[in-house]
Protein backbone atom coordinates (compact mmCIF):
# COMPACT_ATOMS: atom_id res chain seq x y z
CA UNK A 1 0.00 0.00 0.00
CA UNK A 2 1.72 3.23 -1.07
CA UNK A 3 2.35 5.86 1.50
CA UNK A 4 -0.82 8.51 1.36
CA UNK A 5 0.51 11.36 3.47
CA UNK A 6 4.35 11.71 3.57
CA UNK A 7 4.26 14.81 6.93
CA UNK A 8 1.93 12.06 8.55
CA UNK A 9 4.42 8.97 8.25
CA UNK A 10 7.52 10.85 9.48
CA UNK A 11 5.66 13.30 11.61
CA UNK A 12 6.83 11.31 15.57
CA UNK A 13 10.55 12.44 14.19
CA UNK A 14 9.88 15.74 13.16
CA UNK A 15 10.99 18.36 15.69
CA UNK A 16 10.02 21.88 15.28
CA UNK A 17 10.47 23.26 18.94
CA UNK A 18 13.28 22.20 20.54
CA UNK A 19 12.43 23.19 23.91
CA UNK A 20 11.13 20.22 25.49
CA UNK A 21 13.31 17.81 23.04
CA UNK A 22 14.92 15.04 24.85
CA UNK A 23 16.83 12.08 23.07
CA UNK A 24 16.05 9.51 25.36
CA UNK A 25 12.35 9.92 24.14
CA UNK A 26 13.75 8.77 20.67
CA UNK A 27 14.68 5.07 20.28
CA UNK A 28 16.72 4.29 17.11
CA UNK A 29 15.08 0.93 16.77
CA UNK A 30 11.63 2.74 16.72
CA UNK A 31 9.64 2.59 13.30
CA UNK A 32 7.09 5.00 14.42
CA UNK A 33 4.72 2.79 14.69
CA UNK A 34 4.27 1.86 11.45
CA UNK A 35 3.38 -2.33 10.40
CA UNK A 36 6.21 -2.81 7.82
CA UNK A 37 7.88 -5.57 6.56
CA UNK A 38 11.79 -5.05 5.94
CA UNK A 39 10.46 -6.01 2.03
CA UNK A 40 7.66 -4.01 2.35
CA UNK A 41 9.71 -0.85 3.29
CA UNK A 42 12.03 -1.86 0.12
CA UNK A 43 9.36 -1.40 -2.00
CA UNK A 44 7.69 1.54 -0.76
CA UNK A 45 11.35 3.22 -0.63
CA UNK A 46 11.10 2.33 -4.71
CA UNK A 47 7.81 4.05 -5.29
CA UNK A 48 9.02 7.27 -3.10
CA UNK A 49 12.21 7.19 -5.79
CA UNK A 50 9.52 7.74 -8.66
CA UNK A 51 7.61 10.80 -6.56
CA UNK A 52 10.99 12.62 -5.82
CA UNK A 53 12.09 11.90 -9.14
CA UNK A 54 9.12 14.32 -10.85
CA UNK A 55 9.46 16.71 -7.44
CA UNK A 56 12.84 17.31 -8.21
CA UNK A 57 12.22 17.99 -12.07
CA UNK A 58 9.16 20.55 -10.86
CA UNK A 59 12.19 22.34 -8.44
CA UNK A 60 14.13 22.80 -11.32
CA UNK A 61 11.76 24.02 -14.19
CA UNK A 62 10.17 26.23 -11.40
CA UNK A 63 13.99 28.17 -10.83
CA UNK A 64 12.90 29.73 -7.14
CA UNK A 65 13.95 27.23 -4.14
CA UNK A 66 16.78 25.66 -3.74
CA UNK A 67 16.88 22.33 -1.15
CA UNK A 68 19.20 21.90 1.20
CA UNK A 69 19.67 18.49 3.09
CA UNK A 70 21.77 18.54 6.07
CA UNK A 71 22.99 14.74 7.28
CA UNK A 72 24.50 14.36 10.76
CA UNK A 73 25.40 11.21 12.79
CA UNK A 74 28.04 8.65 14.55
CA UNK A 75 30.38 6.56 12.77
CA UNK A 76 28.71 3.55 10.83
CA UNK A 77 25.14 5.24 11.06
CA UNK A 78 24.24 5.46 7.39
CA UNK A 79 25.06 8.74 6.03
CA UNK A 80 26.72 8.12 2.62
CA UNK A 81 24.64 4.74 1.81
CA UNK A 82 21.26 6.50 2.54
CA UNK A 83 22.52 8.90 0.12
CA UNK A 84 23.03 6.75 -2.04
CA UNK A 85 19.66 4.95 -1.58
CA UNK A 86 17.47 7.97 -1.36
CA UNK A 87 19.00 9.81 -3.92
CA UNK A 88 19.84 7.40 -6.86
CA UNK A 89 16.16 7.99 -8.45
CA UNK A 90 17.13 11.46 -9.15
CA UNK A 91 18.96 13.76 -11.83
CA UNK A 92 22.24 13.88 -11.38
CA UNK A 93 22.40 17.54 -12.82
CA UNK A 94 19.80 18.79 -10.30
CA UNK A 95 21.69 17.62 -7.18
CA UNK A 96 25.00 17.81 -5.79
CA UNK A 97 26.83 16.30 -2.54
CA UNK A 98 29.12 18.14 -0.59
CA UNK A 99 31.26 16.02 2.16
CA UNK A 100 32.96 17.99 5.08
CA UNK A 101 35.97 16.67 6.59
CA UNK A 102 38.32 18.53 8.73
CA UNK A 103 38.37 22.10 7.91
CA UNK A 104 41.64 22.70 5.67
CA UNK A 105 43.96 25.34 6.32
CA UNK A 106 42.19 27.98 4.12
CA UNK A 107 39.06 27.08 5.64
CA UNK A 108 40.84 27.84 9.27
CA UNK A 109 41.26 31.31 8.08
CA UNK A 110 37.71 32.37 7.69
CA UNK A 111 34.48 31.74 10.07
CA UNK A 112 32.82 28.78 10.52
CA UNK A 113 30.20 28.71 8.51
CA UNK A 114 31.96 30.05 5.42
CA UNK A 115 32.97 26.77 3.56
CA UNK A 116 29.64 25.54 4.07
CA UNK A 117 27.96 28.97 2.81
CA UNK A 118 30.19 28.31 -0.43
CA UNK A 119 28.36 24.83 -0.89
CA UNK A 120 25.17 26.31 -1.04
CA UNK A 121 22.69 24.66 -3.54
CA UNK A 122 21.70 27.35 -6.70
CA UNK A 123 18.04 27.73 -6.85
CA UNK A 124 16.54 24.77 -8.53
CA UNK A 125 18.47 22.06 -6.80
CA UNK A 126 18.67 19.89 -4.63
CA UNK A 127 21.69 19.98 -2.07
CA UNK A 128 23.28 17.77 0.06
CA UNK A 129 25.43 18.83 2.99
CA UNK A 130 26.90 15.22 4.55
CA UNK A 131 28.37 16.72 7.86
CA UNK A 132 28.11 20.18 8.08
CA UNK A 133 28.70 23.36 10.00
CA UNK A 134 27.05 21.21 12.83
CA UNK A 135 30.58 19.55 13.24
CA UNK A 136 31.62 22.38 15.14
CA UNK A 137 29.13 22.27 17.94
CA UNK A 138 29.38 18.14 18.11
CA UNK A 139 33.40 16.98 17.40
CA UNK A 140 34.57 20.42 18.35
CA UNK A 141 32.58 20.47 21.73
CA UNK A 142 33.64 17.26 22.34
CA UNK A 143 37.04 17.89 21.56
CA UNK A 144 37.86 21.61 22.82
CA UNK A 145 41.46 21.49 21.67
CA UNK A 146 40.41 21.47 18.28
CA UNK A 147 39.39 25.59 18.91
CA UNK A 148 43.39 25.94 19.45
CA UNK A 149 43.70 25.55 15.84
CA UNK A 150 41.13 28.03 14.67
CA UNK A 151 43.41 31.25 15.28
CA UNK A 152 40.38 32.83 17.29
CA UNK A 153 40.47 36.65 17.56
CA UNK A 154 41.62 37.48 21.70
CA UNK A 155 37.85 39.31 21.96
CA UNK A 156 34.23 38.81 24.27
CA UNK A 157 33.66 35.58 23.87
CA UNK A 158 36.92 34.06 22.14
CA UNK A 159 38.89 34.69 25.80
CA UNK A 160 36.18 31.92 27.07
CA UNK A 161 36.35 29.84 23.84
CA UNK A 162 34.86 26.31 24.93
CA UNK A 163 32.50 28.19 27.81
CA UNK A 164 29.10 27.35 27.84
CA UNK A 165 28.77 30.86 26.95
CA UNK A 166 30.99 30.07 24.01
CA UNK A 167 28.74 27.26 22.57
CA UNK A 168 25.12 29.29 23.33
CA UNK A 169 27.14 31.70 20.76
CA UNK A 170 27.80 29.42 17.98
CA UNK A 171 24.03 28.09 17.84
CA UNK A 172 22.47 31.04 17.75
CA UNK A 173 25.09 31.63 14.91
CA UNK A 174 23.34 29.04 13.27
CA UNK A 175 19.88 29.54 14.17
CA UNK A 176 20.47 32.99 12.49
CA UNK A 177 22.39 31.47 9.28
CA UNK A 178 19.09 29.19 8.90
CA UNK A 179 16.57 32.28 9.77
CA UNK A 180 18.34 33.94 6.77
CA UNK A 181 18.52 30.88 4.31
CA UNK A 182 15.06 30.05 4.71
CA UNK A 183 13.64 33.82 4.16
CA UNK A 184 16.17 33.66 0.88
CA UNK A 185 14.73 30.66 -0.95
CA UNK A 186 16.18 27.85 1.03
CA UNK A 187 14.06 24.67 1.82
CA UNK A 188 15.95 23.37 4.70
CA UNK A 189 15.67 20.11 6.40
CA UNK A 190 18.10 18.44 8.89
CA UNK A 191 18.52 14.76 9.83
CA UNK A 192 19.95 13.17 12.83
CA UNK A 193 20.41 9.39 11.63
CA UNK A 194 20.45 7.97 15.36
CA UNK A 195 22.30 5.06 15.53
CA UNK A 196 22.16 2.48 19.12
CA UNK A 197 25.62 2.54 20.49
CA UNK A 198 25.33 -1.43 20.52
CA UNK A 199 24.52 -1.35 16.84
CA UNK A 200 27.48 0.71 15.79
CA UNK A 201 29.50 -1.62 17.52
CA UNK A 202 28.28 -4.43 15.04
CA UNK A 203 28.76 -2.40 12.37
CA UNK A 204 32.53 -1.54 13.09
CA UNK A 205 32.88 -5.14 13.75
CA UNK A 206 31.22 -5.92 10.37
CA UNK A 207 33.73 -3.98 8.91
CA UNK A 208 36.84 -5.36 10.53
CA UNK A 209 35.50 -9.01 9.86
CA UNK A 210 34.32 -8.79 6.34
CA UNK A 211 37.23 -8.02 4.09
CA UNK A 212 35.25 -6.12 1.47
CA UNK A 213 34.86 -3.64 4.26
CA UNK A 214 37.85 -3.59 5.23
CA UNK A 215 38.61 -0.24 3.76
CA UNK A 216 35.97 1.56 5.74
CA UNK A 217 37.30 0.79 9.18
CA UNK A 218 39.11 3.57 10.92
CA UNK A 219 40.53 2.80 14.61
CA UNK A 220 39.67 6.92 15.12
CA UNK A 221 36.24 5.55 14.77
CA UNK A 222 36.46 3.11 18.03
CA UNK A 223 37.88 5.33 20.02
CA UNK A 224 35.59 8.01 19.50
CA UNK A 225 33.49 5.61 20.96
CA UNK A 226 34.36 6.59 24.71
CA UNK A 227 32.79 9.44 24.09
CA UNK A 228 29.57 8.50 23.43
CA UNK A 229 27.89 10.36 25.90
CA UNK A 230 29.24 13.48 25.28
CA UNK A 231 28.25 13.06 21.92
CA UNK A 232 24.81 12.36 22.78
CA UNK A 233 24.42 15.51 24.79
CA UNK A 234 26.09 17.50 22.16
CA UNK A 235 23.45 16.34 19.52
CA UNK A 236 20.53 16.76 22.13
CA UNK A 237 21.59 20.90 23.07
CA UNK A 238 22.52 21.45 19.24
CA UNK A 239 18.71 20.16 18.54
CA UNK A 240 17.20 21.92 20.70
CA UNK A 241 18.70 25.37 20.18
CA UNK A 242 17.96 24.93 16.02
CA UNK A 243 14.83 23.07 15.93
CA UNK A 244 12.14 25.60 14.28
CA UNK A 245 9.34 25.23 11.50
CA UNK A 246 11.78 26.93 8.73
CA UNK A 247 14.53 24.48 9.32
CA UNK A 248 13.02 21.06 11.27
CA UNK A 249 15.25 18.49 12.50
CA UNK A 250 14.35 14.97 11.73
CA UNK A 251 15.68 12.26 14.12
CA UNK A 252 15.50 9.48 12.20
CA UNK A 253 16.07 5.60 13.36
CA UNK A 254 18.96 4.34 12.35
CA UNK A 255 19.11 0.83 13.70
CA UNK A 256 16.97 -0.81 10.89
CA UNK A 257 18.32 0.66 7.65
CA UNK A 258 15.78 -0.02 5.19
CA UNK A 259 13.46 1.92 7.61
CA UNK A 260 15.79 4.96 8.23
CA UNK A 261 16.15 5.00 4.54
CA UNK A 262 12.23 4.98 4.06
CA UNK A 263 12.08 7.80 6.38
CA UNK A 264 14.38 10.02 5.07
CA UNK A 265 12.70 9.72 1.77
CA UNK A 266 9.49 10.51 2.88
CA UNK A 267 10.76 13.84 5.21
CA UNK A 268 12.14 14.98 1.77
CA UNK A 269 8.83 14.30 -0.18
CA UNK A 270 7.26 15.93 3.01
CA UNK A 271 9.74 18.73 3.20
CA UNK A 272 9.25 19.26 -0.72
CA UNK A 273 5.31 19.60 -0.86
CA UNK A 274 4.98 22.32 1.14
CA UNK A 275 7.31 24.47 -1.39
CA UNK A 276 3.92 23.09 -4.20
CA UNK A 277 5.70 23.19 -7.25
CA UNK A 278 4.36 23.44 -10.39
CA UNK A 279 5.80 23.94 -14.00
CA UNK A 280 6.24 27.45 -14.71
CA UNK A 281 3.21 28.83 -17.04
CA UNK A 282 3.76 30.63 -20.03
CA UNK A 283 2.69 33.76 -21.56
CA UNK A 284 -0.09 34.74 -24.26
CA UNK A 285 2.91 36.08 -25.92
CA UNK A 286 5.08 33.07 -25.08
CA UNK A 287 2.58 30.26 -26.17
CA UNK A 288 2.11 32.61 -29.37
CA UNK A 289 6.14 32.26 -30.01
CA UNK A 290 5.85 27.86 -29.60
CA UNK A 291 2.67 28.36 -32.10
CA UNK A 292 5.06 30.20 -34.61
CA UNK A 293 7.94 27.86 -34.02
CA UNK A 294 5.93 24.59 -34.43
CA UNK A 295 4.72 25.90 -37.58
CA UNK A 296 7.76 26.69 -38.40
CA UNK A 297 9.18 23.20 -37.72
CA UNK A 298 6.13 21.50 -39.72
CA UNK A 299 7.00 23.84 -42.61
CA UNK A 300 11.00 22.91 -42.87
Amino acid sequence: MPIENAAQFVAPFRITNGKKFRLADHEPDDIGGHELTKSEGKALLEEGKVKLKEMQDRLYAADSWAVLMILQAMDAAGKDSTIEHVMSGVNPQGCQVHSFKAPSAEELDHDFLWRTAKALPERGRIGIHNRSYYEEVLVVRVHTDFLKGQRLPDNGIMKKAGSDKFWAERLDAIADHERHLARSGVKLMKFFLHVSKDEQKARQLERIDNPHKNWKFNARDVAERAFWADYMAAYEEAIRATAAPHAPWYVIPADRKWFMRLAVMQAIIAEMEELNLEYPVLSAEATAKLADARKALLES
